[in-house]
């Protein structure tokens, strides 16, 4: 079978023909070129509105790289014809394989872009031999379609949060659905601010945001704000993974001090290498971290005691009634408000400030958590990690939609991967 005839089932074009097929080495690399050329009596399409027009004369032939065989580059060979459109006025004729003046075929952007969900881009670069930049204007391409036609509708849960891309506390912030049925990357902004915020409900549009009947989110106050005003029906839930995580920085902050203040006072280290039994929950820890577990509880050490507190606390999402999760919520924090550790009588304060938001975690009924939203964060540093970072917030956000976002593709006769 010819390499023409493989084309021709695989990859047609409408109004044109593949001609003569050339094995070259070109500069020590063994290549395919291919002449394409106009069927006869055909019209050409003015690349602006894709209408029939009259040609107007011929530029020069240009080569675009297609999908390698077999790791023999491809290029279809073709001069362009100029159109005089009616409504447009003279352009290039419209190419169904070109990608604008790109050098690269639509076909093979597409290819890229998807072996760019599985390799860094550099590696995708290197394995196809070609160069970074196309690799990234392909993933560009792929983010652009797929977020003009993506599917909004039936959006009803969404948690929203902040990661660091970048030293010197430069944040995105991230929201992604988290219904039942789909979860995904729906939008990235750059900073952490109020604005920031707002420029999403903006983008998702009032009737969207009407229709949030859930919100998960951690305790920053700019999201608090944005969220009340803009996710009017949503309810605003403060899930569990935000709350002990914020409880887990303030026993680590307890341990902290304590160890410093007993190794100036001149005492035994007894905290040495207690960070994680103190922040792990009791069933996660080993049989070593037990045994020094025990030997510190015979200790009235104020970081025990905030360990202690903070166990107790697990209690009060066993609740199924908001009541006495509410009782159970006061009680817990008069106890932690007279224990004396400023760091707990801190986190009380801010349980006691947001206990409104506290007690929507019962109203969802505890179906709801963040604990998505944190595996998504870890795949989008994992994706920032891959590329040993971005220096731009456009490579950030078109990796992060093109990793997480679940964006359509459009149909294919024929797919290479």
């Amino acid at each position: 079978m010819q390499f023409k005839t493989i084309l021709n089932r695989v990859q047609k074009f409408k109004s044109f023909v593949y001609g003569a097929v050339r094995f070259l080495d070109i500069a020590g690399q063994p290549t395919l070129e291919v002449d394409i050329h106009e069927r006869q009596n055909s019209w050409a399409l003015c690349s602006v509105c894709e209408q029939p027009a009259a040609s107007y004369d011929r530029q020069q032939e240009r080569r675009f790289e297609f999908i390698p065989v077999w790791g023999i580059k491809v290029f279809l060979l073709y001069a362009p014809r100029r159109v005089n459109c009616q409504c447009c006025g003279v352009k290039v004729e419209h190419m169904p394989w070109a990608l604008g003046k790109r050098q690269i075929t639509r076909n093979y952007a597409w290819h890229l872009a998807e072996w760019s969900k599985r390799m860094s881009w550099q590696e995708v670069a290197e394995a196809f031999r070609t160069t970074w930049h196309h690799v990234f204007y392909s993933v560009e391409m792929a983010v652009t379609w797929g977020r003009e036609h993506q599917d909004l509708s039936g959006i009803k849960s969404i948690g929203i949060d902040e990661i660091q891309w970048q030293k010197g506390h430069k944040y995105l912030t991230v929201v992604y659905q988290i219904d039942q049925g789909r979860k995904r990357l729906l939008w990235v902004g750059q900073h952490r601010k109020t604005k920031t915020l707002l420029y999403f409900f903006r983008w998702l549009g009032k009737e969207r945001s009407a229709e949030l009947q859930n919100v998960c989110s951690d305790m920053w106050k700019p999201y608090l704000k944005v969220i009340k005003k803009k996710a009017i029906n949503a309810i605003n839930i403060l899930d569990r993974y935000h709350v002990m995580a914020l409880m887990s920085k303030a026993i680590d902050k307890v341990r902290a001090e304590e160890s410093k203040q007993m190794k100036a006072d001149g005492f035994e280290p007894l905290l040495t290498n207690s960070r994680f039994i103190l922040l792990k929950r009791p069933e996660n820890l080993t049989d070593k971290q037990e045994i020094k577990l025990a030997e510190l509880v015979q200790y009235n050490l104020r970081s025990i005691r905030a360990y202690l507190l903070k166990e107790d606390f697990q209690q009060f999402w066993t609740y199924v009634s908001p009541f006495y999760a509410g009782k159970f919520l006061d009680a817990w924090c008069t106890r932690t408000m007279r224990s004396k550790i400023e760091p707990m009588k801190k986190m009380a304060k801010t349980l006691r400030k947001h206990r409104p938001l506290l007690m929507n975690w019962f109203k969802a009924r505890g179906e709801l958590s963040s604990g998505v939203v944190e595996g998504f964060n870890n795949k989008a540093k994992l994706t920032m990690r891959k590329s040993y970072g971005f220096r731009t917030f456009r490579g950030i956000e078109i990796a992060l939609y093109h990793a997480m976002g679940d964006l359509p593709e459009p149909e294919f006769t024929h797919r290479f991967f």
